[in-house]
């Protein structure tokens, strides 16, 4: 579901933005959502079952966005679950791990649903976790970041762990939504990934109004590598 509507209370952001975090299990996706929603690491960080759910708000250009953010489990058997929550989708960070070849390696099948399931404007943000484990590393930089600008992306190296990129990451894939509307690109009539919203008071800060812990689809595992 969307909780799009605040049935109480002045609005204090312009946009909704809606994303989703995307990638193998074990890669640090629900790390990375906690570290830019909460500013910290679980460093027991469990496997996501079914979708988790985070928001904030930040500034673009002036303009309060409040960003809600989908965080999928990356088990093959959900894939049927989470596919239905790309729809709509106005950013994509797709998430490998630095140390573990495999989950480069399948990037290119994460790609081809993201492009399938959401509509062509998508900015589809890859990023390489787990930088602090530049000693396993197991992926190139050079060549991570060739596979990127093959395939159109805006590609960054984070650390879910340190924090590292974490907030350029989600930052700059709303800076390009924003971009593509104010161009034109982005059609606010054909998509609902992106919801304007009267500015009416407010006065959070970048950055304010940060959570995570909504759940979808169940609970979650214990003893996740993030």
């Amino acid at each position: 579901y969307k909780q799009l509507a605040m049935t109480s209370g002045a609005y204090n952001y312009s946009y909704i933005f809606k994303y989703i975090i995307i990638g193998d299990m074990g890669v640090g996706k629900s790390c990375l959502l906690h570290q830019f929603t909460e500013k910290k690491f679980l460093a027991d960080c469990p496997h996501t079952i079914g979708v988790e759910f985070g928001t904030r708000i930040i500034e673009v250009s002036g303009q309060k966005i409040k960003l809600q953010i989908w965080d999928t489990a990356g088990q093959e058997r959900f894939r049927a679950v989470t596919r239905s929550y790309y729809r709509g989708a106005a950013g994509a960070l797709m998430v490998y791990d630095i140390s573990r070849r495999s989950t480069y390696n399948h990037l290119s099948s994460w790609l081809t649903d993201a492009r399938n399931l959401t509509l062509p404007n998508t900015v589809i943000f890859m990023i390489g976790n787990k930088s602090d484990l530049d000693s396993q590393r197991d992926v190139t930089f050079e060549e991570a970041k060739k596979f990127a600008e093959d395939n159109g992306l805006v590609f960054l190296e984070c650390s879910a762990k340190t924090g590292e990129n974490v907030e350029d990451a989600f930052l700059e894939t709303a800076r390009k939504i924003y971009e593509n509307i104010l161009s034109g690109v982005l059609d606010l009539k054909l998509t609902d990934g992106v919801t304007s919203r009267p500015t009416v008071g407010g006065s959070d800060g970048v950055g304010g109004g940060g959570g995570a812990g909504s759940r979808q689809d169940s609970g979650r595992s214990s003893d996740c590598a993030c």
